[in-house]
C-alpha cells in the first residue's frame, strides 16, 4: 500500500522522500524520483507532512520514536482500532506534531484510480491544509475531530464486507458440485446483492426514528419460520450451516423475547446488550 501511494504522489509531481524497515522495498519508488532516507527519522526531517503507512499501530511508534515531529503534520494510514488512533493522536501531540488518522477504502490496485477512498479524523485544520496532497491518490472524507472516527468506520465498513463474503461463500458451497456454474451463478447473485443492500438505508431510517415495526414487509417471525429450509438444504447439499447459524440464533432469540413483528434492526440491539 505504501509503494501505491507514493507512486500516486510522484506522479502527480510532489517531491516524496520515504523510509521502509527494508530498504530494499524503497527501490521501486527510487527510481521513479522519489528519495530514499537512511531511517524513519531522516524521512520525517525531509517534509512537514508526514504520512505513516505501516503493519499496525505498534509499529508506528518503534518507527517514529526517535524522530523530532514538532512541527510536523503526521497522517497515519496504519489500520488500527479507534481507541489506538485516539492514543497515538496524544502520542503525536505531546512531541509537537499535529495528527491526523486515516482508514484506506481501497486496495493497492485502486490506488490512484476512481472508486478508492480515505476515510480521516483528528485534527481538521491539518486534513483542509493538506486536503490536496491526501486527494491525489484517493478521494478524501473527513468524519470528525475524535481522531478514532476513522477507524471506527473503517473498521464497521469492513465488518459488513466480511459479513456479505460469509454469504457468498455458503451460496457457492451450496452449488458446488452441481451443474450449475459458478459463473451463471454468480450472474444472479451480483445484482441480487446490489438490491439487498438498499436494506441498510432502512435500517438506519429504523435506528433513527426508534420504529422497528412500521412497514415491515419481511418479519422476525416469518423470517425464522422459513429459515429450516435454509439449513435443510444445507444438509442435503451437505454443506455446513456455520456462516448462517449465529444470524439465525439472534432471529430466534429477538422474536423469542416478544419481538416477531420487527424486521432485523432489533438484532443491533441484540449485539449491543450482548
Amino acid at each position: 500500500m505504501g509503494t501505491a501511494l507514493g507512486r500516486a504522489w510522484l506522479a502527480a509531481g510532489h517531491p516524496l522522500t520515504v523510509w521502509n524497515r527494508t530498504p530494499g522495498r524503497t527501490a521501486a519508488l527510487t527510481a521513479e524520483g522519489a528519495v530514499a532516507a537512511g531511517s524513519a527519522a531522516e524521512a520525517v526531517a525531509a517534509n512537514r507532512l508526514v504520512v505513516a503507512c505501516l503493519l499496525d499501530d505498534a509499529s508506528v511508534g518503534t518507527a517514529l520514536d526517535g524522530a523530532d515531529l514538532a512541527g510536523h503534520d503526521l497522517v497515519n494510514l496504519t489500520t488500527g482500532t479507534p481507541a489506538e488512533a485516539r492514543e497515538r493522536a496524544v502520542w503525536a501531540e505531546k512531541r509537537g506534531a499535529r495528527f491526523l488518522d486515516g482508514g484506506i477504502m481501497a486496495v493497492p490496485p485502486m490506488i490512484g484510480a476512481p472508486g478508492a477512498f480515505v476515510l480521516y479524523s483528528g485534527h481538521q485544520k491539518l486534513f483542509e491544509e493538506h486536503r490536496g496532497a491526501l486527494a491525489v491518490p484517493a478521494g478524501t472524507e473527513y468524519v470528525g475531530a475524535d481522531p478514532g472516527l476513522a477507524a471506527l468506520y473503517d473498521v464497521a465498513l469492513l465488518s459488513g464486507m466480511y459479513g456479505m463474503l460469509a454469504g457468498i461463500t455458503h451460496a457457492f458451497a451450496l452449488l458446488r458440485g452441481t451443474e450449475v456454474a459458478p459463473g451463471d451463478f454468480a450472474a444472479l447473485l451480483v445484482p441480487w446483492l446490489n438490491a439487498m443492500a438498499g436494506t441498510a438505508q432502512e435500517t438506519a431510517g429504523r435506528l433513527t426514528s426508534g420504529d422497528y415495526t412500521t412497514g415491515v414487509v419481511s418479519n422476525l417471525a416469518m423470517q425464522v419460520a422459513g429459515s429450516g429450509t435454509l439449513l435443510r438444504t444445507a444438509a442435503e447439499q451437505g454443506v455446513s450451516a456455520e456462516l448462517l447459524t449465529p444470524f439465525l440464533h439472534l432471529m430466534r432469540d429477538r422474536v423469542a423475547a416478544g419481538h416477531a413483528e420487527e424486521d432485523t434492526t432489533g438484532l443491533v440491539d441484540v449485539l449491543r446488550t450482548r
